[in-house]
């Protein structure tokens, strides 16, 4: 999908996404994604409440989570929660996609198809959490080393805020332009799909951090799961964007230090919760 000439002399920001099709199809697009994303978090926000396990995180390993959902069940949480997350911050790129396609003649279907190799890789990415959370629900209540665990993850998590692997994979989102101009996906939903897979590998790189922390305090804690939405959405939208990335890992590498000098903040952290206090799990 290499296109050099996709938009002379523009500066290459997401807001600049933003200008490149006439009005009504970029209100139309980021409607879409939006409520794509606002029918997302109706149901996380529904079902949290039956899934008390998941809001909890690693400080109930053992006494709170006992993870008998199924495969399938958990996989459909887990993308309807990307989806909730992460669609509201891809919305330059898709634009900037949807550009391309109609200067070739292309309609809206290869569109969707960029946003399910998109999600195709987040749905991979689950597998991690599935594996961990199977593990974890044969550790023993009394298992203090879980809680230093986490205290460890947390730490890891802010460190990679620092590292030159997050700024070139946030680089390559805050700069959709030249990520499509630079990139050769090829043509029909073939090349579709692999510049959607292709944006999903950089956006975990510049995500899985903070999406580590999540798991440390719940998968579906909803406060948390707020907060770190409206972080990855800043981070690759605002213009202090950059900054932001290094305030928050400096928060969560001093959170992860507290944690390992006092493992029980962990239980008081990861109980700030907007699910509710049901104790069963599909």
């Amino acid at each position: 999908m290499t296109d050099t000439a996709l938009l002379p002399g523009a500066t290459d920001t997401p807001r600049m996404a933003y200008g490149v099709l006439e009005r009504r199809a970029t209100l139309t697009t980021v409607a879409v994604l939006v409520a794509l994303a606002g029918v997302a978090w109706w149901w996380t926000v529904d079902r949290s409440a039956d899934m008390q396990a998941m809001v909890l995180g690693l400080a109930q390993v053992g006494a709170a989570m006992p993870f008998d959902m199924s495969v399938a069940v958990f996989m459909a949480m887990w993308v309807t929660m990307m989806v909730a997350m992460m669609f509201p911050t891809v919305a330059p790129i898709v634009l900037l996609h949807r550009l391309v396609l109609r200067r070739r003649g292309q309609g809206v279907f290869p569109t969707a198809v960029f946003g399910s190799g998109y999600l195709t890789v987040w749905a991979a990415v689950g597998l991690l959490p599935l594996v961990a959370l199977v593990g974890f629900r044969h550790v023993a209540t009394d298992s203090g080393w879980v809680d230093r665990a986490a205290g460890v993850v947390l730490v890891g998590a802010g460190a990679y805020q620092f590292t030159r692997w997050k700024e070139a994979c946030l680089r390559a989102c805050r700069s959709p332009l030249t990520f499509l101009a630079t990139h050769d996906f090829g043509r029909g939903l073939w090349g579709a799909w692999r510049a959607g897979a292709a944006h999903g590998l950089y956006c975990f790189g510049c995500c899985w951090a903070l999406m580590a922390v999540l798991f440390v305090v719940g998968l579906m804690n909803l406060i948390w799961m707020v907060a770190i939405a409206v972080v990855f959405l800043a981070e690759k939208n605002w213009s202090y964007g950059r900054g932001l990335t290094k305030v928050v890992g400096t928060a969560v590498l001093l959170l992860g230090l507290a944690v390992l000098v006092h493992p029980a903040l962990l239980g008081t952290v990861s109980s700030t919760s907007g699910g509710g206090t049901g104790s069963e799990v599909m």
